[in-house]
């Protein structure tokens, strides 16, 4: 019964005060989400679509530094969204991926070859062990959709102009007695679809 009253006495923070919250924690660099334990605030109304632009009770948020702010902070649990400071937790609605990548810069060729990602919040992503590249094929249509981590568990959807970029830095690969099309970066190859499928 306390555990149920001490639940809704909880004031669900605004975004505003989740903004002052973790511009706080985010003095010099990324906040250390993964150390905080917040009691659950519940949901507010605050989305990202798809194509990385954030929603707040329904309107876009306009400001670049809030929502780079807002990204510092954001924690992922199984399929649910959060953002996270160190007193309060609270969900939020993430339609794909929570980053978008809109560029790549490629240095090096073949093996040797070093991909480096940015979001659309402005992080760099090198591609690589640690964040590793992956596709998932829509079964009805085929369709790639490739996403790069961009840390802890916390990916970005790679934007089509930039993936149509990675086809081009593209080479095949034999893997598990299949021969695969697929990128190299930092050591590591990240197969995108079996050669075959190329025709």
């Amino acid at each position: 019964m306390a555990k149920t009253m001490s639940a809704q006495n909880l004031v669900r923070p605004s975004a505003d005060s989740l903004a002052a919250s973790a511009s706080a924690a985010a003095k010099g660099g990324l906040p250390p989400v993964e150390r905080w334990d917040p009691p659950f605030c519940g949901d507010i109304d605050m989305r990202i679509a798809r194509d990385g632009t954030w929603f707040y009770q329904g309107t876009p948020i306009g400001r670049p530094a809030l929502v780079r702010l807002f990204s510092t902070i954001l924690w992922r649990e199984g399929d649910r969204h959060f953002l996270k400071t160190p007193v309060e937790k609270v969900g939020i609605t993430v339609d794909d991926a929570p980053f978008v990548a809109v560029d790549v810069t490629a240095e090096g060729s073949g093996r040797d070859q070093r991909l480096t990602f940015v979001t659309r919040t402005d992080d760099s992503v090198p591609a690589g062990p640690d964040h590793p590249l992956r596709v998932v094929r829509d079964p009805a249509t085929g369709e790639p959709a490739p996403y790069v981590r961009v840390r802890r568990n916390l990916e970005a959807l790679i934007d089509r102009k930039t993936f149509y970029r990675l086809v081009d830095l593209g080479c095949h690969e034999e893997r598990d007695g299949e021969r695969w099309f697929g990128l190299w970066s930092r050591g590591a190859f990240f197969a995108v679809i079996p050669s075959a499928e190329l025709g």
